[in-house]
């Protein structure tokens, strides 16, 4: 069923009860990997759990899927390029979830790209403990997408 989540801004990424921060450099430019944020049917080729992406609302949002069935409205929240793309969620079918936003900073790294991923949420007390738990899950998704990525830029 779903559910509509407590919108937040930009800021709950530094301050949710629950905040999982990934890290990882990539041989692609900076621009070559916003351009690919912003592509939100692309999401499906590089991100595995990602089963289908569309933009909606003319850009400022989007439907997203994951394997499994788990579904996100989402609105964009900050597209500043090439530094920072950042979207929070509207509705979902995630039980027992309040609120979830998630943050790509991207730096430049030598030749190449610095990606630093920040999923903040908070949500019922079972809710933060099923995602504490899967924290090992998102780092190696996250670490999957980002090396996905840089081959799909690179070929």
């Amino acid at each position: 069923m779903p559910r509509r989540l407590r919108p937040v801004e930009l800021d709950f990424v530094a301050t949710a009860r629950v905040r999982h921060v990934f890290e990882r450099d990539m041989a692609a430019p900076v621009e070559a990997v916003y351009g690919a944020l912003e592509d939100v049917p692309g999401w499906a080729a590089w991100f595995a759990q990602v089963s289908a992406a569309r933009p909606v609302d003319a850009g400022a949002g989007r439907d997203i899927t994951l394997t499994g069935g788990i579904r996100f409205r989402e609105t964009v929240i900050a597209a500043k390029a090439p530094e920072v793309y950042a979207y929070r969620v509207d509705v979902t079918n995630l039980p027992g979830v309040r609120a979830i936003a998630e943050e790509w900073r991207l730096a430049p790294a030598g030749g190449g790209t610095r990606v630093r991923w920040t999923f903040a949420t908070d949500g019922t007390a079972a809710y933060r403990l099923a995602v504490k738990v899967a924290r090992a899950g998102q780092a190696r998704a996250f670490r999957d997408a980002v090396r996905a990525l840089d081959r799909r830029l690179n070929t």
